[in-house]
């Protein structure tokens, strides 16, 4: 069985000469295996295809992928959008007293496989063009977990709650202020005691419109627990959230798993370790298809998800393992200082800003950590020189390139375009093709329209240019926003490897441990009090930076045993304790 899979998005019919068409070997026979629909994109026959592979090497941009599947698969189609297109097989079960993770890339089927399981979306089996009823549904399932968890929720005998995965798109659904919302899902708590856990407190009275990114994920969750219902899913709840109030979260997310069913879509690696009872990890190409393999126990899932390799299946779906270092970075540099800077003040009206002296040494990539609304965006941004301080000195001769928080798409023409506007020969050199462009998956979005694109498409493509830059220091703020976990450990990489490879410095503000553990040398800290002071204390070295930070935060990590890869103390478990005691909240 063989999936062609046309990837309409990236057809640039407007330039297509239609090759794809020309070479097909079936023109002999006087019959085509690729045609073209009424809006001029290419489609191929799935009954004539045989995977040659000819059509897509002739398409200049990318549009048609064939993908060969085992004929074990095409029995456990669970749902298929149209012809050659997006296909998904086998679901996760959500199981009572367990916490059900769901771990896999960007674009593979997580957040479809949630629509079917709460019911808002009704499973085609593969028959598109004739979907069955929930009656045929049920049938194809009978005598599985699954057809019994279905049969309830299309009964109406499980009552869902579900935080959908784009909270940022929450003021364009719901109007009113934040107290009018919460006041509607009344059942397990009262507003003010969700508002009190939730840290929304300050903004009851606030216009959803007016919400910053984190108080909408905070208020979207919030608005989830407060219902009595049977079975809780979330989509992606911890993006926005620094790490102390993802923590928070992934503890009260924790505690419904007692006698509830819940079910997780994270990449935070650390926080769906620590949250999750077992994992399901999803396989397959982005657009294409994904494939949900059996659940294991949380550890043994993760730790096969970043091997990349499924033993029980013998399918490897990673070219090579992520690793983690088993020490931390050395602790004295030799190289002379690069940028220093001097007690640093800024002065925002209801917000002030101080840190104190700090230098960050040539070929450093420095970590900056600590809770939202805490300073960090605004240190980065002067040392961009975007705001000046109003006191303190700050090393002003150096090259700089920055890579905002917030990025928009509001340029014109394609990524190739963009790039090339921006940096014309780095981009198209060998060193940057190899080290940037390929390893952050540049490659196939460069015909697409830099409008068109998703937002962890346009995260990567931000990166790249900042990259592109010819700079003695790069900026990054938050990087892993909007990416899953297999794209945040490549993109970490990336970073790491270009700061070492060309000796340039870096600094990378991000909550996410794993992304942090990987791209850093050394630790700046923020605290204070957030939304109204902030104190930014280093660099310090990695050992001193992150017992500062976590202590604060009340977590330590351990390092598995196989990956080396950090891992949550369970609270007040031996290791917790004993860690605590040394001061060692993350290298023991």
């Amino acid at each position: 069985m063989r999936i062609a899979a046309v990837l309409h998005d990236r057809c640039q019919n407007r330039k297509c000469n239609k090759e794809c068409v020309k070479f097909c070997p079936l023109m002999r026979t006087g019959v085509e295996c690729i045609t073209f629909n009424e809006k001029g994109k290419p489609v191929i026959s799935e009954s004539l295809c045989h995977g040659c592979g000819i059509c897509v090497n002739k398409c200049q941009f990318g549009s048609i992928k064939i993908i060969g599947l085992a004929d074990e698969l095409k029995s456990e189609i669970v749902h298929q959008y149209g012809e050659n297109s997006f296909r998904l097989y086998r679901l996760p079960i959500p199981k009572k007293g367990f916490i059900t993770g769901i771990l896999g890339p960007n674009g593979i089927g997580k957040t479809t496989a949630i629509k079917i399981l709460s019911g808002t979306e009704i499973p085609n089996l593969g028959k598109f063009d004739d979907p069955p009823s929930k009656e045929i549904v049920l049938e194809h399932f009978a005598g599985t977990e699954l057809c019994d968890h279905l049969k309830k929720v299309y009964s109406g005998s499980l009552k869902i709650a579900m935080k959908p995965q784009y909270v940022d798109k929450l003021p364009q659904s719901v109007s009113g202020v934040v107290r009018d919302l919460l006041g509607r899902v009344e059942e397990r708590m009262s507003v003010y005691e969700a508002a009190e856990l939730f840290g929304l407190t300050e903004v009851l009275d606030r216009e959803l419109s007016k919400l910053s990114g984190g108080e909408l994920q905070r208020l979207a969750i919030a608005a989830t627990v407060m219902r009595d219902a049977d079975v809780y899913f979330f989509d992606e709840p911890t993006s926005y959230l620094d790490i102390y109030q993802r923590v928070k979260i992934a503890r009260i997310i924790k505690s419904l798993g007692a006698d509830k069913q819940v079910v997780v879509i994270e990449h935070d690696l650390a926080i769906l370790d620590y949250l999750a009872d077992n994992v399901s990890v999803v396989y397959g190409s982005e657009g294409a298809y994904g494939v949900f393999t059996l659940a294991r126990q949380v550890r043994t899932a993760i730790n096969v998800y970043l091997d990349g390799y499924l033993p029980e299946e013998n399918i490897r779906f990673r070219d090579r393992p992520i690793e983690f270092e088993t020490s931390p970075p050395r602790t004295e540099w030799n190289t002379p200082d690069l940028l220093e800077f001097d007690s640093v003040e800024k002065d925002l009206g209801e917000f002030r800003l101080t840190t104190g002296k700090g230098a960050v040494k040539i070929g450093e990539s420095v970590g900056i950590v600590g809770p939202n609304a805490t300073g960090k965006t605004t240190f980065v941004k002067m040392l961009a020189g975007i705001i000046k301080p109003d006191r303190g000195v700050l090393g002003t001769a150096v090259k700089v390139s920055y890579k905002p928080q917030y990025i928009s798409a509001d340029a014109d023409g394609t990524v190739r375009d963009v790039l090339h506007a921006k940096a014309y020969d780095t981009v198209n050199s060998g060193f940057f093709e190899g080290e940037v462009l390929n390893p952050l998956g540049i490659k196939q979005l460069m015909e697409k329209d830099v409008k068109t694109l998703s937002g962890g498409e346009l995260q990567r493509v931000a990166i790249a240019m900042c990259l592109s830059a010819e700079a003695d220091i790069y900026l990054f703020d938050e990087p892993s926003a909007y990416l899953d976990s297999n794209q945040r450990m490549n993109a970490a990489k990336t970073i790491r490897r270009m700061m070492e490879k060309t000796g340039r410095s870096g600094m990378i503000v991000d909550h996410d441990i794993y992304f942090l553990d990987m791209v850093s040398d050394s630790m700046m800290v923020f605290g204070g009090e957030p939304g109204h002071r902030g104190i930014g204390e280093g660099p310090f070295d990695m050992r001193e930076g992150m017992n500062r930070f976590l202590s604060a935060v009340d977590i330590t990590f351990r390092r598995d045993a196989d990956t080396c890869r950090p891992r949550i103390n369970k609270p007040d478990s031996r290791l917790d304790r004993e860690q605590k005691m040394k001061g060692e909240y993350y290298y023991s």
